[in-house]
C-alpha cells in the first residue's frame, strides 16, 4: 500500500499498462506452467526432450524465485525445490498414483499383520537400500505402483519404497496427495513459526527498522504477535524510527478525536443523514456478526466511516467499504486481547482508553488504504470499472480457455468481479484469509491497487476446473458468487499468492 517508487514490483514485469502482457504464469508447485496445456496429461516416454528457454525467460523466473525465496518459508533449500518442481507433473496423474500407494501400503499391512502376531520375536529383514539420486541431476524417484506398472512381469526387481533421496535435505521431502498442513509435524512448525517471530522482532526491535527487509519478510505472512505493529509501519502510519513512534501515535490519535468533536454531531444535519443512515443501515450486514453487533463495535465503526466520508468529500461513503475495516480493527484488537478467536471477542472487557486507541489506529490505516484506491469509489466507481477490465484481458492471456468458457455462455465479468474488487475479495474468503493476504497487500508498493488483480485472476485458475464443468449461465455465475473457500486457511492463501 505504501508506494514506493525505487522499487521494481518483481511481479510487474513490462512498462505496459495492461497487467496481462505477462507471458505466463508461473506455479507454486509446477513451474514453468502453461495453462493452455493445463488438461492435457503427460504420456509416458523414456526421456522427456527439454525445450531451450530464452535468456530472458530464464533471467525473469531467476529474479521471480530470488524476491520470493521466503514466501514458503523454505530458506535455503529453494534452489533444490525449484530444480525438483522442474520435472513436469500432470496433477491427476500425481494424486492418481498416490492413491494407489496408498492402497498398496494398506493391503501389504493387511497381509503382514497376522504374521507379525504368530512370530512376535522374528526380526525383520533390513529393507534394501532406495535409489541415490546423483545431486547434479534432481529428479523424482518413481513411486512403488510406478515401478510395478512399468516393470514387465515376473521380472526380479525388488520393490523398493518411495523414500527421500539422501542428496536432498530433510526440508525438501515431498508428500504427494497431502494438502493438509496438520500432517506436518506440530514441533517443526512450531520451530519454524518461532524462527520467523524471531527474525520479525530483530527487525523491529532495531532503532531505525528497514522498511524495505520487513516488507520482504512480511509477503509470505505476519506472525499475529507482531502483525499489529508491522501493519501500521507498512501503511506509512507509523515511522520507522522507534523513538518516534509514540509521540506520532499519541499525535494522531488526538488529531482523530478532534476529528469526532468537530463533525460527529453533524450526522443527523440534513446534509448529510443520508450518509450516516447508509452506514446504519450497511454495519449490521457485517461479518462476523458476534464481533461486529457488539454495541460499542457498532459505534466505533460508525464514526470511523462517517469522519471518513465527511473529510472525502470526492467520493463520500460508499457500501463496501464498510468490510474493509473490520481486518484492521481485528489486528489491532488482538494486541490488546488474549481471545484465541477475537471474533468472539467480548469488547465490553476491554479498557476504554485502549479501545480510543484501536479506533483512532483502524482509523488513519483506513484512510492510508482508501487513498491508494479511492478512484474505485468516486462517481461511476471506474477504478474498479478499469481493473474489471484488466481481469478480463488478463485471464484472457493467461487461460484464454476460461476467458472463452465464460463469455460462451454470456457471463461477464462485471457480474461477479465487480464484488471482488469493491470489498477486496474480503466477502469471498473467511476473515483469518483475508487478514492473512493482507499481510502480503501490504508488502507491496500497490498491493491494494493493483497486485489484487493478480490474485483474482489466481482465484480463476484455481477454479478452473469446476468453472469448465459448469454449461450453464446461472450455475456458473452461482459458483463465481459463492466460491467454496469456507475451510480455507494460511496455508491456501500462501499457495494462491505463490503463484504470483
Amino acid at each position: 500500500m505504501a508506494s514506493d517508487g525505487t522499487r521494481k514490483q518483481f511481479w510487474k514485469r513490462s512498462n505496459s499498462k495492461v497487467p496481462g502482457s505477462i507471458q505466463h504464469v508461473y506455479g507454486a508447485q509446477h513451474p514453468p506452467f502453461d495453462p493452455l496445456l493445463h488438461g492435457t496429461l503427460l504420456k509416458a516416454a523414456p526421456k522427456v526432450p527439454t525445450t531451450p528457454v530464452k535468456a530472458k525467460r530464464v533471467s525473469t523466473f531467476q529474479e521471480f524465485e530470488s524476491n520470493t525465496s521466503d514466501a514458503w518459508d523454505a530458506g535455503e533449500d529453494d534452489d533444490e525445490l525449484l530444480a525438483m518442481a522442474a520435472e513436469s507433473l500432470n496433477s491427476a496423474v500425481v494424486m492418481e498414483t498416490a492413491h494407489r500407494v496408498l492402497r498398496n501400503h494398506s493391503q501389504r499391512q493387511g497381509r503382514h499383520r497376522p504374521r507379525e502376531a504368530a512370530e512376535p520375536e522374528q526380526t525383520p529383514e533390513p529393507s534394501p537400500e532406495p535409489p541415490v539420486v546423483p545431486s547434479g541431476d534432481l529428479r523424482l524417484v518413481k513411486s512403488v505402483s510406478e515401478s510395478h506398472a512399468s516393470s514387465p512381469p515376473g521380472s526380479a526387481s525388488a520393490t523398493v519404497p518411495l523414500r527421500r533421496s539422501p542428496s536432498l535435505p530433510s526440508s525438501a521431502t515431498v508428500t504427494l496427495g497431502v494438502s493438509d498442513p496438520s500432517a506436518l509435524s506440530s514441533s517443526a512448525l512450531s520451530e519454524r513459526d518461532a524462527s520467523r517471530l524471531d527474525k520479525f522482532r530483530q527487525l523491529l526491535g532495531g532503532p531505525n527498522t528497514d522498511l524495505e527487509e520487513l516488507r520482504k519478510l512480511s509477503w509470505s505472512g505476519v506472525p499475529k504477535p507482531v502483525r499489529a505493529v508491522t501493519w501500521k509501519l507498512l501503511s506509512g502510519y507509523l515511522p520507522a524510527n522507534v523513538d518516534r513512534r509514540p509521540a506520532t501515535l499519541q499525535r494522531k490519535q488526538k488529531e482523530y478525536f478532534a476529528f469526532i468533536d468537530h463533525y460527529y454531531d453533524s450526522r443527523n444535519d440534513e446534509v448529510h443523514q443520508d450518509t450516516y443512515r447508509q452506514i446504519h443501515i450497511d454495519i449490521p450486514r457485517m461479518s462476523p456478526e458476534a464481533l461486529v453487533l457488539q454495541p460499542k463495535v457498532t459505534e466505533i465503526f460508525e464514526r470511523i466511516l462517517f469522519i471518513w466520508a465527511i473529510r472525502h468529500p470526492a467520493s463520500g461513503y460508499v457500501q463496501g467499504m464498510n468490510d474493509l475495516v473490520i481486518p484492521f480493527f481485528v489486528v489491532f484488537l488482538c494486541e490488546h486481547t488474549d481471545d484465541e478467536d477475537v471474533d468472539t471477542a467480548d469488547v465490553s472487557r476491554v479498557p476504554e482508553d485502549v479501545l480510543r486507541n484501536v479506533e483512532a489506529d483502524t482509523y488513519w490505516c483506513l484512510s492510508r488504504l482508501l487513498d491508494g484506491i479511492q478512484d474505485n469509489y468516486t462517481f461511476a466507481q471506474p477504478g474498479i470499472q478499469m481493473k474489471v477490465k484488466m481481469l478480463e484481458e488478463l485471464v484472457r492471456r493467461i487461460d484464454e480457455q476460461v476467458h472463452r468458457h465464460l463469455d460462451q455462455h454470456e457471463v461477464r465479468y462485471l457480474q461477479f468481479a465487480f464484488r471482488w474488487m469493491n470489498n477486496l475479495l474480503m466477502r469471498e474468503v473467511p476473515l483469518r484469509c483475508t487478514i492473512r493476504l493482507w499481510d502480503t497487500y501490504q508488502s507491496e508498493p500497490e498491493g491494494f491497487a493493483h497486485f489484487h488483480l493478480y490474485v483474482c485472476a489466481a482465484f480463476l485458475v484455481r477454479w478452473r476446473k469446476e468453472i469448465l464443468e459448469e454449461k450453464d449461465f446461472q450455475e456458473l455465475l452461482l459458483f463465481l458468487q459463492n466460491l467454496p473457500t469456507a475451510h480455507w486457511g494460511d496455508e491456501d492463501i500462501s499457495l494462491r499468492t505463490g503463484w504470483l
